[in-house]
């Protein structure tokens, strides 16, 4: 945990507070995600990624019905169909696009596709920023994604996971409630909280019994403080985002040591706070053995991902192993 998200945790603990998040450390976390992004809007907190952007969805598109993503985004290969369970049988489909980003040209073809009885129809779209790959949406570009969805009657939602990587890296988080966007997911665990992300409903006319939705899903904290005062420290404190820029140019110092000094080459653009390598089978597992983690990527690639506490003498431990497997 970051530490101004430890000492919240610390701070919320000290005494009584009110159950189920009717608590000032809640309230105040909730005030604090609204000034992030300038919006009014119905803040909750749950425990997971997962259960943020399943919930998102399932307000989004009735179980008849289905969420176009990038076919690399997480909620399509890392959440073992909980946006199906979690919307009552809600279907994905699939869209390409490089490096993450959903390709224009794949969505207009499918938001032509006729409804027929047979399958289900796309009633939502839903964008990852940063992408699976670490690239980054410019505010252009998602603004045309969102205004294609929009003119469709579809519904928006952004899985910002990762979203401090993308401010860390120049995206604007206020343009996400002018562009149109009906509900984010905004990450707390991978900034340096414990375990939690806000589910933010911008379009309010979705949130009639959200609180029934999120109990039925077992996402409801008795102690909803001690779940929301480490979101409310890292945004307090600025570390929700100075955490981020740090794992950003952790990442770029990466990268710029494999491309120097590595016959490794690099997948993917690095803009946040992944790299992705090419590189054989053999090669990441001598890595693992050096003791870094490394996931092989879907892709065929080498992930290696860096954080708000990654220290710069790992990264150079790191590049000094790569370079040594190239020389054997």
């Amino acid at each position: 945990m970051a530490p101004s998200a430890l000492q919240a945790l610390i701070d919320a603990n000290s005494d009584f507070a009110a159950g189920y998040g009717a608590d000032e450390y809640t309230r105040k976390a909730a005030e604090l995600v609204c000034q992030l992004l300038d919006v009014e809007a119905d803040v909750r907190f749950v425990f997971s990624g997962t259960a943020a952007n399943s919930i998102a969805l399932s307000m989004l598109a009735q179980p008849f019905e289905a969420v176009l993503a990038h076919h690399t985004a997480h909620v399509c290969t890392d959440e073992t169909g909980a946006p199906g369970f979690f919307g009552h049988g809600v279907g994905l489909i699939g869209l390409p696009g490089y490096s993450g980003k959903i390709d224009e040209d794949a969505l207009a073809a499918a938001l032509e596709e006729p409804v027929v009885g047979h399958r289900q129809p796309a009633a939502a779209l839903t964008l990852t920023q940063c992408t699976e790959y670490g690239t980054v949406y410019s505010e252009e570009e998602m603004s045309r994604l969102v205004r294609m969805a929009k003119a469709a009657g579809l519904g928006v939602h952004v899985d910002g996971a990762r979203l401090a990587n993308a401010v860390a890296a120049g995206f604007d988080p206020h343009v996400l409630g002018r562009m149109g966007v009906d509900i984010i997911s905004l990450g707390g665990a991978k900034a340096g909280a414990n375990g939690v992300e806000a589910l933010v409903v911008l379009n309010r006319s979705l949130s009639r019994r959200i609180d029934n939705r999120i109990k039925q899903a077992g996402q409801t904290a008795s102690k909803g403080r001690l779940l929301s005062a480490p979101m409310a420290g890292l945004l307090a404190s600025g570390e929700w985002l100075s955490g981020a820029q740090h794992a950003n140019a952790m990442a770029q110092k990466l990268a710029d040591g494999i491309e120097a000094n590595t016959p490794f080459v690099l997948a993917h653009p690095v803009e946040s706070n992944a790299v992705f390598v090419r590189m054989p089978p053999e090669a990441l597992e001598a890595v693992r053995a050096k003791g870094f983690a490394a996931y092989a990527f879907d892709d065929g690639s080498a992930r290696f991902v860096c954080s708000w506490a990654t220290k710069e003498a790992a990264v150079d431990e790191l590049i000094a192993v790569l370079g040594g497997l190239g020389r054997v």
